[in-house]
């Protein structure tokens, strides 16, 4: 199966992967090992999802608010662990979101 090193294999070429079952990940909470966590201040918020967006984990939660307009509502901590992009992605004017060390 394996081609001169310039060449790549084809898609019918490539050997078979591992298949996993959609939505399994809400089956596990990975947020048990972080060792920072985000932490969001309504008040700053502009309402940017820049961090929903950029979320690696969906972790972000979100929802329609009174005037039907999505907002970030809170942050998921049984699947948030800690990446702190969400922080890094916020506008650094806003400052919305920080990170702090986790207390266990």
């Amino acid at each position: 199966m394996k081609k001169e090193e310039n060449n790549k294999l084809t898609a019918a070429e490539l050997p078979i992967g591992d298949i996993v079952e959609a939505g399994t990940a809400t089956d596990f909470h990975t947020g048990s090992w972080r060792s920072e966590r985000p932490i969001w201040n309504k008040e700053k918020c502009i309402g940017c999802l820049t961090c929903w967006i950029s979320c690696p984990d969906a972790s972000i939660k979100i929802a329609p608010d009174e005037k039907k307009t999505t907002v970030v509502t809170g942050i998921d901590y049984d699947h948030c662990k800690g990446c702190g992009i969400c922080a890094k992605e916020c506008p650094p004017k806003v400052g919305a979101i920080t990170m702090e060390q986790e207390k266990k």
